[in-house]
């Protein structure tokens, strides 16, 4: 596989690569957005990842980037880098269709905050990225749907996972340095994991949410994709901050996310936590290794390892959580399941009617015992600057494996861990699998202690060196 400084496409660079090279006219937003258009028109008809590709607008935008930037230079990292959202997020006067008939010619009339954030930061939008419908069910092979499934961008005989799956593949496919997509119970940080890349699902309440389609009000959170906890720092120092049109948007400081992300871990406590790989989903022996060889990386950065434990399991997390999102997703999207059941595809149907069942004793009981295992999942973080742990305790299956195979890879993850929670988490690549496809674990920090997680998954991304491996 190449090497990211190998390599001489202006679309195979992260945003910190890129920003430095525009920084110094040695790249210009025009030349970039052109590479990443040429090889979106060269490879997404195999792939699948844009619903909307904005060739022109991107065009343009890229033009009025280079003149100001060489008027006055960048305004700041993020002027003039190609960036991708998922489609549930609002963009004014351009389709937003959640891949489903339902919304097919909806066109919104304002921006969802983050995107009008990055707007304001100079970045350019290339295009809007495939998804399960609505954002949520189990919609992974898409088959009634108005586009097919993403292929995976490693190899396109294996699956996405889900349902930030287009902006996943965008991102490993060199079709964007920085996506957004919506993270449920995973949905950022599972397609990381199938494609290498660092999924960022910050605090609940960290970044905005208005403007994107929601699934669950108490449990989304809109999240970066990129390829490495670099970029990631980056972006979020442009998306990060109150914002009064989401209620739930969290009034505190924002810090500055990239400073001192190459301080090293040397004397940080990091807890190690095994209870999900090891006691409640047998994990893959590939993915096991992969999770005792950066246990090995961690301790040879000089960091101080402590064992963690939690009294909950994964299924319990996740048996919470099913209620909970079941019945929001049903308050919210009622009005569309009365006028529009029949234009939505099989997946969304039976999530929706799955979700009739549920009793608002259900719902309230679920939330209480929510209360209790956020607060045991948080008394066991919080001693620790971070805590590592499994992401998927499997590997990423071919489609030919089958829908029951694609939902193993999904549930035996330990992402709805930290939705039902709240805490920040981070997926992040751990090798690759003897199939040539990415490993992944997951780093946890305490709420609002983004900058730290940043700055663990920073030193081992350049210790071990797997974010420069790309797709062929």
């Amino acid at each position: 596989m190449p090497d990211l400084h190998q390599a001489t496409d202006p679309a195979r660079l992260g945003i910190a690569e890129a920003a430095a090279l525009i920084a110094r006219r040695a790249l210009s937003p025009v030349e970039l957005t052109a590479a990443i258009l040429d090889r979106i028109a060269a490879r997404d008809g195999a792939l699948h990842a844009h619903i909307t590709v904005l060739g022109d607008t991107a065009m343009a935008a890229a033009r009025a980037a280079e003149a100001e930037i060489a008027r006055q230079g960048p305004r700041g990292p993020l002027h003039g880098i190609p960036y991708g959202l998922k489609d549930n997020y609002d963009t004014a006067g351009i389709r937003t269709t959640a891949a489903s008939r339902a919304r097919w010619e909806n066109v919104p009339a304002t921006d969802a905050t983050l995107h009008a954030r990055l707007q304001a930061a100079g970045a350019i939008l290339i295009g809007k990225h495939n998804t399960w419908e609505y954002g949520t069910g189990l919609g992974d092979l898409q088959d009634d749907l108005p586009i097919p499934a993403p292929n995976n961008a490693w190899n396109p005989d294996y699956y996405t996972a889900g349902s930030s799956n287009g902006t996943g593949v965008a991102v490993a496919a060199g079709f964007c340095a920085l996506g957004l997509g919506s993270d449920t119970g995973g949905s950022v940080r599972l397609p990381a994991a199938a494609h290498g890349l660092h999924g960022l699902k910050p605090t609940y309440g960290r970044l905005s949410r208005a403007g994107i389609l929601p699934n669950a009000y108490t449990l989304d959170v809109a999240g970066p994709l990129t390829r490495r906890a670099r970029d990631a720092a980056l972006a979020m120092n442009v998306l990060a901050g109150h914002d009064p049109a989401d209620p739930t948007s969290l009034d505190v400081p924002v810090p500055d996310y990239a400073q001192g992300i190459a301080g090293g871990i040397m004397g940080l406590r990091i807890g190690i936590l095994r209870r999900f790989h090891e006691r409640d989903f047998p994990a893959d022996p590939e993915v096991a290794a992969a999770f005792e060889a950066a246990v090995a990386v961690l301790r040879d950065l000089g960091a101080e390892l402590v064992e963690v434990d939690l009294p909950y399991s994964v299924q319990q997390y996740r048996d919470c959580m099913r209620p909970i999102s079941s019945a929001e997703a049903l308050s919210i999207h009622g009005p569309d399941i009365r006028a529009k059941f029949p234009l939505m595809g099989h997946a969304l149907q039976e999530k929706f009617l799955g979700a009739m069942g549920v009793s608002g004793a259900d719902y309230v009981t679920a939330q209480r015992w929510r209360r209790q295992m956020a607060e045991a999942t948080d008394a066991a973080i919080r001693p620790c600057h971070a805590v590592l742990m499994p992401c998927v305790l499997t590997r990423v299956p071919r489609w030919s494996e089958g829908e029951a195979r694609f939902q193993e890879y999904m549930m035996a993850s330990a992402t709805c861990v930290l939705n039902v929670s709240g805490h920040p988490a981070a997926s992040i690549c751990a090798g690759f699998d003897s199939a040539g496809l990415p490993l992944s674990l997951q780093l946890v920090a305490p709420h609002c202690a983004e900058p730290v997680l940043l700055r663990v998954a920073h030193a081992f991304e350049e210790a071990t060196g797997h974010w420069r491996r790309l797709p062929a």
